[in-house]
């Protein structure tokens, strides 16, 4: 992907959640929300302060985040569904998550 956000936006791939709930019930589509939770694919340099120096950014490319619901703009990059946001629409970054997720 040829892709490079500009200032402080990040690129971030949407981490879907699980089809069934832990009681057993398979949630259906329609009746899903949208997962905050995702996956940053690319960053940007950082933004500027008044003097003009560049704070670079707190997440970097890998990290899985938590965002809000409404949070960026959707983008479609070579057929696959993606988010642009600022890098204030992330609440956080999920610490250790994606090494539980790889050892799974």
């Amino acid at each position: 992907m040829k892709f490079r956000p500009l200032h402080d936006r990040v690129l971030v791939r949407r981490i879907e959640s699980e089809e069934k709930t832990r009681g057993g019930i398979i949630i259906p589509d329609t009746a899903k929300e949208k997962p905050q939770e995702g996956e940053v694919v690319a960053v940007g340099a950082g933004a500027r302060d008044e003097s003009g120096k560049l704070i670079p950014l707190d997440v970097k490319a890998g990290d899985r985040i938590l965002f809000g619901k409404w949070s960026g703009t959707e983008v479609k990059l070579d057929g696959e569904d993606l988010l642009v946001m600022k890098e204030s629409d992330i609440m956080g970054v999920l610490e250790g998550a994606a090494a539980s997720k790889k050892a799974a």
